[in-house]
């Protein structure tokens, strides 16, 4: 009898330590998930908070007319609504992933008891992401209404200072734009939802041969030494390549191959590599693995290994072929270049403020870890640097009051001549130092002629105006 007594005296204390554990330190993560419906019933008693940009641009807030009735606005329309979202059809974007700091009032105790006693909601807290206003309108009139996606990031820290996704939608419109987007005859419109900067796929073109000129240097200490007679076009394991307009950039270096982009030098370069440490590395990078980030995003591809054919490698070194890769991606990978070889964990909410402006919750920087090491990113900054000083990137970035290096790519998309544009770099007031890092694709270059490149230049400006 003893003994049954001290098992029940121990699972009646297990079973109060489990509760006592779970109201302390649970309680909250279990009700602030998305899939709870627990949140619903918090908008019985609270109108829902105001999400905010870093500079105090109010991006979505409720109005309440004098019946008690809330509708949902969105005073910026289609600027911001891939990362802010809409708050029904079960929400996206911010509204879905701060749903329930949202739906929480912090007010002060006698304004608490005063709503209560009159009957009026509390008024929920706000939610200060690091989203700029000037730096997201920057984004959006460069891309001038076509197709793609700007991201931004502060290196350093990994706030995102901005993120646009074209075509886009009004928020306040949401009935509408939802039958136009799942009525099938309107199936060009299903895009519309789609936040390409963080789910969006594309071939990553040029871009790529940063992975590709990284790999070259692991395997080669003597890289500087590295030479080519680029005619134009060539033939590599059985298939063609040619550089875009088929210029002949004669005898190139590494840094002269990466500054101009030449893909037959890079088609060399890419079946002279080991194909397993190359797959390796693309891993390091975080290619075929999830992304340290909390919305939702689409997992980048890299598919050459070392049972791929021999035809696949040339393709793939130039960054065509199977590879697949998000703009969200490719900054993380110029962060940590930027970074000194450490990837800070991107992300767009600063802090929670109560509505009179106490501050409630704050999120700070958080490291992920390093992706690459110190030497890789050593070999690589010079060579980001040629392509804006003098490569395919110095028309719109040369010469500029701020330093800046980077990328550019035009990727193939089909057979009919349709390409992307990418640019994927930095720029910092310091030499070797850098404040923002950008990732900009513009689909169907070739139809609308809005370089990437142009997009970044107009977004560093005004970064630095």
């Amino acid at each position: 009898m003893v003994f049954i007594a001290y098992v029940i005296v121990l699972t009646f204390m297990s079973m109060f330590g489990y509760i006592l554990y779970y109201i302390i330190h649970d309680s909250e993560r279990v009700i602030s998930n998305t899939a709870n419906r627990r949140q619903d019933a918090m908008a019985q008693f609270v109108v829902r908070g105001d999400i905010v940009t870093a500079d105090d641009v109010v991006i979505a807030t409720s109005e309440v007319d004098e019946e008690g009735n809330e509708t949902r606005r969105y005073p910026y329309g289609e600027l911001f609504c891939h990362v802010v979202g809409y708050n029904s059809y079960g929400r996206s974007g911010i509204e879905l992933e701060q749903n329930f700091n949202l739906l929480r009032s912090h007010v002060n105790i006698f304004e608490k008891v005063g709503n209560d006693l009159s009957g009026n909601k509390q008024p929920g807290d706000r939610v200060v992401t690091s989203l700029r206003y000037d730096l997201q309108q920057a984004a959006s009139d460069a891309l001038y209404g076509a197709r793609g996606a700007v991201i931004v990031i502060e290196p350093s820290t990994g706030r995102i200072l901005a993120m646009v996704s074209s075509p886009a939608f009004n928020p306040e419109n949401i009935d509408e734009v939802w039958e136009q987007v799942h009525n099938d005859e309107n199936s060009d419109e299903e895009a519309l939802l789609l936040n390409r900067a963080t789910q969006g796929l594309y071939t990553p073109g040029s871009t790529f041969k940063i992975v590709t000129a990284m790999e070259y240097m692991r395997e080669n200490p003597h890289y500087n030494d590295y030479s080519y007679e680029c005619y134009g076009e060539d033939a590599f394991n059985g298939i063609s390549i040619r550089c875009i307009g088929g210029t002949e950039h004669g005898e190139v270096d590494l840094e002269h191959s990466f500054a101009y982009s030449c893909n037959t030098s890079f088609s060399n370069i890419g079946v002279s590599l080991n194909v397993s440490k190359m797959h390796s590395l693309a891993e390091e990078l975080l290619f075929n693995k999830p992304l340290p980030y909390d919305g939702r995003y689409s997992k980048s591809q890299f598919v050459l290994d070392s049972k791929s054919e021999d035809i696949e490698i040339a393709p793939t070194a130039i960054g065509q072929g199977n590879t697949m890769i998000s703009p969200l991606h490719n900054a993380m990978i110029m962060c940590a270049i930027t970074n000194g070889g450490v990837l800070m964990k991107p992300y767009m909410v600063d802090r929670i403020e109560n509505v009179d402006g106490a501050e409630i919750r704050s999120f700070g920087p958080k490291t992920y870890g390093n992706i690459m090491t110190g030497d890789d990113v050593r070999h690589i900054m010079p060579l980001l640097k040629a392509v804006c000083e003098y490569g395919t990137a110095s028309y719109y970035l040369a010469d500029q009051p701020y330093y800046c290096g980077g990328k550019t790519g035009t990727a193939e998309v089909d057979d009919e001549g349709r390409t992307n544009s990418w640019f994927v770099g930095y720029a910092g007031s310091k030499e070797d130092s850098a404040d923002i890092v950008v990732s900009i694709v513009v689909e169907d270059y070739s139809s609308n002629d809005i370089s990437a490149t142009s997009v970044a230049r107009e977004i560093f400006d005004e970064f630095y105006d």
